[in-house]
């Protein structure tokens, strides 16, 4: 029997290096997830569509937690990247959100590659 395929809009990562750990990254993990979970946006929920995955250093050491979002690019060249500094919990649920409903990602905290100012 082959493993079941879930289809997902996008792929969110909550570093847990030390740094962001001591920023508060576990709890960011875990309320994402509770709230994927309730919302039911997780992949393998009904109408699902995000995965969620702890993740080494993103990079962002002295200004965690970090979180990261891969995506279909909305062009559909390839992959949509965003990279998000001093997440919070609202900020990451909007991330998550927009995410879902392939709309555009929020502005605020990124970093790195196109970086929204």
């Amino acid at each position: 029997m082959p493993p079941k395929y879930f289809p997902t809009h996008g792929h969110l990562l909550v570093c847990q290096g030390p740094n962001c750990q001591a920023r508060g990254s576990a709890l960011l993990h875990r309320a994402l997830w509770n709230h994927l979970e309730r919302q039911s946006l997780a992949y393998y929920k009904r109408g699902g569509t995000l995965r969620l995955t702890e993740s080494g250093c993103l990079g962002a050491c002295s200004y965690g937690p970090a979180l990261c979002v891969y995506r279909p690019d909305p062009g559909g060249a390839g992959l949509e990247e965003a990279w998000y500094a001093a997440v919070d919990f609202p900020l990451a649920a909007r991330v998550a959100q927009a995410t879902h409903d392939r709309a555009p990602l929020p502005a605020e905290h990124r970093y790195g590659p196109n970086e929204q100012a």
